[in-house]
């Protein structure tokens, strides 16, 4: 059996006593069988399902083969969308913690591309971000990967799925032939093989069971008509009422459709696809994380890398052609110990799907009536909070605390009404329980914040 101690890997004691104050208190199965392998410095394919922990796997890894008094750019980490690059630099950063004077860059596109000059002038030790982005920086000469050591590729499918191949080539072709190169992936079609065999050296193959745990996530399948998809949706939602749901669909179209639909039937539902704007995928991510939505409709590739605590429920609106995606879908429920509810409508001829499901999974799938479910004709699924938005970020110095006295400072509006607050570099937003949100914003509205007054609206 393997140990899955952090202890039992060769890593420094202060290294250790932080991994201990961030309670990682034992390894992931993926941690426990890549670590050893990162450690050594020699390549890895990996298979792993989201919040499986791989995050940790490669980031300890290469900060434990990083020589933090060389002022260079020694690692890499490709990810296919700005949130996972955002999500997989925080945890870096806290990783990096016992590693003194660490310089972590995040180079994502979407974002203003001035401000990546001057955080370049000095190399950083890792960077993190999108190929597109990286990319710019490199025929720009700005970032520089002569003396990279470890090559990290995360959520690599994706990133493929998303045309991100021929990118990755080129910055692969402007970094050292010797180098370290860890691949990671929750699916593992032919593409993935190839471009191992293209950029790797004899990696070991690494797969860390995909398939979930029946007792914590209940599966059903509902068989449909073609024509009441989107009432037999409907009737899911008022039978399970759950406080926090991702439905996925197959396309873009298909999102946009149904949040209107759903909009129409009293439901805030807000949609998450690759025609959005990255400042209105930000308000898409902070409205249903603070709980202001309780529905996000996307499409696998948009729904990549979202970090959803709490996700009560995934409703598949349309089967996926790819079991291992379905499988995918549906490990975003019923994580962290808690249990979790996958429902998924399918029609008599996307029947193939479901067999196709049941040979991956090797075992069948519950398919149960609509008709069985009970009817909440009343029912409106309202969240319990309203996300407002103040003119104002990172630039104007604003931080959480400072939004939070404002709300509370000499008002009457307790701090326990007041969620989850988000700052960013122009845009601040706060959740506020739904009947104190009007109370709140003739606050903001009317006081200030450090001294200024700022705008103020309810999204």
């Amino acid at each position: 059996m393997t140990d899955t101690a952090f202890s039992s890997l060769p890593l420094t004691t202060e290294f250790i006593e932080n991994l201990n104050s961030l309670e990682y208190l034992s390894m992931t199965p993926i941690q426990a069988q890549s670590l050893p392998v990162v450690l050594e410095g020699k390549d890895l394919i990996a298979q792993a399902k989201t919040g499986s922990g791989k995050t940790a796997a490669f980031g300890i890894g290469l900060l434990n083969n990083l020589d933090s008094q060389t002022y260079l750019t020694q690692a890499l980490v490709l990810c296919p969308t700005r949130e996972l690059a955002d999500q997989v630099s925080k945890e870096i950063r806290r990783l990096a913690r016992p590693v003194a004077n660490t310089k972590i860059l995040t180079l994502c596109g979407g974002t203003p591309i001035g401000p990546q000059f001057a955080s370049l002038e000095h190399q950083p030790h890792i960077v993190v971000g999108t190929p597109g982005r990286v990319l710019k920086h490199l025929q720009k000469g700005t970032l520089k990967l002569n003396t990279l050591k470890t090559l990290v590729l995360d959520e690599a499918d994706r990133m493929l799925d998303m045309g991100f191949h021929e990118d990755i080539m080129r910055i692969i072709d402007l970094m050292p032939q010797q180098r370290q190169t860890l691949l990671f992936s929750a699916t593992y079609p032919l593409e993935i093989k190839k471009i191992s065999q293209a950029i790797q050296n004899k990696p070991f193959d690494i797969r860390v069971q995909a398939l979930h745990n029946d007792t914590k996530i209940k599966q059903v399948f509902y068989e449909i008509k073609r024509a009441e998809r989107t009432d037999s949706l409907i009737t899911l939602l008022k039978h399970y009422q759950p406080e926090s749901t991702v439905i996925f669909c197959n396309t873009k179209q298909q999102c946009k459709e149904l949040a209107e639909d759903l909009w129409q039937q009293g439901a805030l539902a807000l949609a998450l696809h690759g025609d959005l704007e990255q400042k209105d995928r930000d308000k898409v991510l902070v409205q249903f994380a603070n709980k202001s939505s309780s529905i996000l409709i996307a499409t696998d590739v948009a729904a990549r890398g979202l970090d959803i605590k709490d996700l009560n429920a995934v409703i598949n609106f349309e089967l996926s052609p790819d079991p291992e995606v379905h499988i995918h879908r549906i490990g975003r429920t019923g994580r962290a110990e808690k249990e979790g509810l996958a429902l998924s409508l399918f029609t008599a001829s996307e029947a193939q799907k479901v067999n196709a499901i049941e040979d991956y999974q090797k075992s069948s799938v519950k398919i149960e009536s609509l008709d069985s479910l009970k009817h909440q004709e009343n029912f409106k699924l309202s969240p319990p909070m309203i996300t407002l938005c103040i003119n104002a970020g990172r630039k104007n110095k604003i931080r959480a605390g400072d939004i939070l006295g404002a709300l509370t400072k000499n008002t009457n509006l307790p701090g326990k009404h007041i969620g989850k607050i988000d700052i960013f570099d122009t845009l601040a937003y706060v959740a506020v329980e739904r009947n104190k949100a009007q109370q709140a914003l003739k606050i903001l509205s009317d006081g200030k914040i450090k001294g200024r007054k700022y705008r103020a609206r309810k999204l």
